[in-house]
């Protein structure tokens, strides 16, 4: 029998940025300061406990991560009631007082990684790294060609619709078990 439903995990949240080569610039393409001045794109996303995305805000590559954490976190006022006690799991690239004043300001719970954790030991980070990489594997993302947000955003939804019903398949088969189960070898 199964152990309830399958739902978010959003007292624990993650989140972090990643980087997009954007070759033909756009709108939300930016100038690298670390590639030779090479177009690019940041998402910053979000995942709740068990790596679903939440959303994500685009930006340009030279955009700080810290400068996106608000914007990120305000993708949470669409998520409807939330848990009272959320943890909000960063890396060291958000240490400092500004990200701490505005995680205070909306009544979150920061942990921030700092240095070479091997075993995560500030949270449950690993999540939105995993979710980066489900994202990158759908190749249109690794190397973004297109030029209008809405069309970016487009893209991200589908790949994050993609791995959010892959990730509840996999979690549902090992929590929900009942006597006739088909195997895998059908």
């Amino acid at each position: 029998m199964g152990t309830g439903p399958v739902e978010l995990v959003l007292d624990q949240i993650a989140v972090d940025a990643s980087i997009t080569k954007a070759p033909g610039g756009g709108e939300v393409a930016g100038r690298s300061p670390v590639d030779r001045g090479k177009q690019g794109l940041k998402r910053s996303g979000m995942t709740d406990g068990y790596g679903i995305p939440l959303g994500r805000v685009l930006a340009g590559v030279n955009h700080r991560d810290s400068s996106l954490l608000a914007p990120t976190l305000d993708v949470l006022d669409d998520l409807g009631p939330l848990p009272h006690n959320i943890t909000v799991h960063l890396d060291a690239g958000y240490d400092s007082n500004k990200t701490r004043a505005e995680l205070t300001t909306r009544h979150l719970h920061g942990r921030i990684a700092h240095g070479r954790e091997g075993a995560d030991p500030a949270g449950e980070r690993w999540h939105i790294e995993c979710t980066h990489a489900w994202q990158n594997a759908f190749h249109r993302l690794a190397r973004c060609h297109e030029r209008r947000a809405t069309v970016i955003n487009a893209f991200f939804d589908l790949a994050d619709t993609i791995t959010t019903v892959r990730s509840l398949i996999r979690r549902a088969w090992t929590t929900h078990r009942w006597d006739n189960r088909p195997s895998r070898r059908s």
